[in-house]
């Protein structure tokens, strides 16, 4: 009767051994050997954490494949956990519920037990990793020196850590800490969580941490070769913040600043064309860092004014109507049958091909003999506005099509 008893009772703990209580993670992986704190807040967690407590029962932590789902089925978790037993449990004031796990041994879900607040499933648990062998050795010692080598890389390394990589005896548990301490996204630890063959989880954590160290190799030479930058200008730039701050004290701090806003209106309302616009706003770039004392400061500042003055987009319409050119031109002019016959040409070209580039038309001739009106002729037909610009006594055709930037004072034509 009592072996019959003893019986009956190792079956009700295999089956209970068989299924476990089962906690959606998001972008968490626990690893058997490492404690880890949870924040639980959905009912159905919090109901898991619960009952485990209640009933002294371990929890089954799997990864959700997408973290933005609130309500994680079955077929949105990864079927390789984790078995965790919890170590504490606590219900704050304002309703947050935390759970601190330390995680025991991998486990992979059979099937899912339906018909209750939580999830509930059915499992198989992986036996422990074979780790004898002399190729395990040398790997799990060659994986040990890459994480101490990774953490002397490392700007701040706690002593806790690095003893307990070298006090870790196994390959196995040294594998799972170094992956649960690297920063890797939960997808890439998850993979390794699903390696129980123990060489591959090995060569595969050694990968891992190859890559990381080349990553803090580059990064420390970076920061090596940025603070001698940083040395060679740390005197230029000590210099310029005291300077910004007795101008701030003396009330001229803003004035540049709100000229550089003041352009980048400008700017935006320009109606520039995408690549002007850009090449704008790079200049301004370049204005907002340059010092308001520098010789290049007004003459930028000058070349962005001219920039955001330009009628940008703004055209009028052509009436490209020859009988009514022919009537303003009668208008206005007696005789020249010659040149009114060009200028009809022209314009009869234009309406034909819009978008050709026809000649431009040149009137010579002393003064008074009608190139200004018959200009003001063609304009009055056209329906532009017609801008007078003279040129008397100009020598340098700079004056007319402008200074390169580089020359001081330089200005537009």
């Amino acid at each position: 009767m009592n072996m019959n008893n003893e019986t009956a009772v190792s079956t009700a703990r295999q089956a209970e051994d068989d299924v476990l209580l089962i906690l959606p993670v998001r972008n968490l992986v626990l690893f058997p050997g490492v404690v880890m704190p949870l924040t639980v807040g959905r009912k159905g967690s919090i109901e898991a954490a619960q009952e485990a407590v209640r009933s002294d029962r371990p929890l089954g932590l799997l990864l959700q494949k997408e973290a933005g789902d609130d309500h994680p089925g079955p077929d949105d978790l990864y079927k390789v956990g984790t078995v965790a037993s919890v170590l504490r449990f606590v219900s704050a004031q304002d309703g947050a519920h935390h759970v601190v796990c330390q995680g025991e041994e991998r486990f992979r879900v059979l099937d899912f037990i339906p018909g209750h607040p939580y999830l509930l499933a059915r499992i198989e648990r992986f036996a422990a990793a074979d780790e004898g062998g002399v190729e395990n050795e040398a790997r799990t010692l060659n994986l040990r020196e890459q994480a101490l080598q990774a953490l002397e890389l490392l700007p701040q390394t706690p002593a806790e850590l690095v003893h307990a990589i070298q006090s870790t005896p196994t390959g196995s548990a040294l594998a799972d800490l170094i992956v649960s301490y690297m920063d890797l996204k939960p997808q890439e630890k998850q993979e390794v969580l699903e390696l129980v063959d123990l060489p591959q989880r090995l060569t595969r954590v050694s990968e891992l941490l190859a890559r990381r160290i080349e990553v803090l190799r580059i990064q420390r030479d970076i920061s090596q070769q940025t603070r001698e930058k940083l040395d060679e200008r740390q005197r230029e730039f000590v210099l310029r913040e005291q300077l910004r701050t007795i101008q701030k004290e003396l009330g001229e701090a803003d004035d540049q600043a709100a000229e550089a806003e003041e352009l980048a209106e400008a700017v935006a309302k320009a109606d520039m064309p995408a690549e002007v616009e850009e090449h704008a706003r790079k200049e301004l770039k370049r204005l907002a860092r340059m010092p308001e004392a520098s010789g290049e400061y007004p003459m930028l500042r000058t070349y962005l004014e001219w920039l955001t003055e330009l009628p940008w987009g703004k055209a009028s319409t052509d009436n490209l109507d020859i009988e009514a050119a022919r009537d303003v031109l009668d208008q206005d002019h007696w005789g020249l049958d010659k040149i009114k016959r060009r200028i009809l040409e022209h314009l009869a070209v234009r309406k034909l091909s819009p978008e050709g580039k026809s000649p431009i038309l040149c009137f010579v001739g002393p003064p008074g003999v009608g190139k200004t009106s018959l200009g003001q002729s063609i304009a009055r037909a056209m329906g532009r506005r017609f801008v007078r610009v003279s040129l008397g006594g100009v020598h340098d055709e700079a004056e007319i099509r402008g200074h390169r930037r580089t020359y001081v004072g330089a200005l537009p034509g």
